[in-house]
């Protein structure tokens, strides 16, 4: 093929790009399994809310409960909120729940508060006509729930922790901490406190170097993944009721939605999704072109891991696509807050030294969010393709094979 076309701009009009390449060059497309699974219908999500895992309905759990809050991921996750919604509110007002005793919290994590407009696009404008909906504050207002085995103290939002009844939506996706997002992130990392979420950041580093041999973490790294671990007593502690969580495919769309207790609920979700996300292992081509739509926002702190990841021994070139009209997100524990000042932790992707170029390509400069990559005379940053790939041909000729993964940030390779 001599071009390729690829997903862009969750948030903001989906459309695709398409890129073009030397007709002489072989691309390869690497999607995940699951890539193009059809969207659930309406009905069907009805149903997986309606009967859920290892509980009773929600329509019975509910029935008495005072204060009922939701608590829903940030804009950095493409779950499609709004498809899940209408039906776990028919199954509060089955429970004779009040709308005047239902609100919303974003579990932001460490990251910016969100607007209104992004909270309409992710939950619908009619439950920002019926209900009052908020970002999670981790620096402020957050109550002592008690200490894991890992030695987390957990300090939760005190809002949720007033709340008699707790329902959390989000997605389960391939992540390069957890192994897989959803579940019980929605706790710790999200609606935990600055000092909670950094301990929990600053255990990666500590198991890695307890257990270096045995990979701790990473896409698709989960089975025994000590955060993982930490994440799920977190939850249990805090006493999540009901989680939501959905698979989802190459545009973003709800293909699988998971509904119930949240320990057998996540179980069920990541159990499909170590085959839905898979991708097939990459064939040692000399260029990747890894692409981002689903957290086009988090690129470079998620997206650049699979790429230098798959990238061969004998080196090559990296392509991030990140075309986030929003930028990287504003993260208070890892982001940069000026030339000199940052968070408590600050992440920087170094570029390894197979890698000859990384090319960030994006329509939207972003000169802040480049601090997320470690300086180097190898990386190049560009707004329009022609340019990357005037970059591209200086160093390769006739026959040069490039990998494209479509969803970077979200998919995890075969080995």
């Amino acid at each position: 093929m001599s071009s390729v076309k690829l997903p862009q701009l969750a948030w903001y009009g989906a459309r695709e790009l398409e890129l073009s390449f030397p007709d002489s060059w072989r691309v390869r497309l690497y999607n995940f399994a699951g890539y193009s699974r059809p969207a659930m219908k309406p009905e069907a999500i009805r149903a997986a809310i309606a009967n859920p895992i290892g509980s009773p309905p929600i329509r019975e759990l509910a029935r008495g409960k005072r204060e009922v809050v939701i608590i829903f991921d940030d804009m950095t996750r493409v779950t499609r909120t709004y498809d899940m919604l209408p039906f776990i509110l028919e199954e509060l007002a089955e429970a004779g729940i009040a709308e005047s005793n239902i609100q919303f919290i974003c579990a932001t994590g460490a990251h910016m508060a969100w607007d209104r407009i992004s909270f309409e696009k992710k939950l619908g404008r009619e439950v920002l006509s019926q209900f009052p909906v908020y970002n999670h504050n981790p620096f402020n207002n957050c109550t002592y729930a008690g200490t894991t085995s890992y030695g987390t103290k957990l300090y939760i939002n005190a809002e949720v922790m007033k709340c008699d009844f707790r329902i959390g939506i989000g997605s389960v996706v391939a992540h390069p901490n957890t192994g897989f997002g959803g579940g019980s992130k929605m706790i710790l990392p999200g609606i935990a406190s600055m000092e909670s979420i950094e301990h929990f950041h600053r255990q990666e580093a500590e198991f890695k170097e307890r257990y270096p041999d045995k990979p701790i973490s990473g896409m698709g790294v989960f089975d025994d993944n000590p955060l993982r671990l930490n994440n799920e007593e977190a939850m249990v502690m805090v006493g999540l009721d009901i989680k939501v969580d959905c698979l989802v495919n190459v545009w973003g769309e709800t293909v699988a939605v998971f509904a119930g207790a949240p320990e057998p609920t996540y179980a069920a979700a990541v159990t499909e999704a170590k085959t839905h996300y898979l991708t097939p292992k990459v064939g040692g081509e000399e260029i990747i072109i890894a692409n981002t739509f689903a957290k086009a926002n988090e690129s470079i702190l998620v997206g650049l891991r699979t790429a230098f990841g798959v990238l061969r021994p004998e080196g090559g070139d990296v392509v991030l696509i990140a075309n986030a009209p929003d930028g990287q997100v504003t993260h208070y524990l890892m982001g940069s807050f000026g030339r000199t000042t940052t968070g408590n932790i600050r992440v920087q992707a170094e570029i390894p030294q197979r890698v000859n170029h990384l090319i960030v390509y994006t329509e939207y400069p972003d000169v802040a969010g480049r601090a997320y990559i470690k300086e180097s005379d190898k990386a190049l940053f560009v707004d329009n393709w022609d340019d990357a790939l005037k970059v591209l041909q200086s160093s390769h000729g006739v026959g040069t094979e490039v990998a494209v993964l479509p969803s970077a940030e979200i998919q995890y390779c075969a080995d």
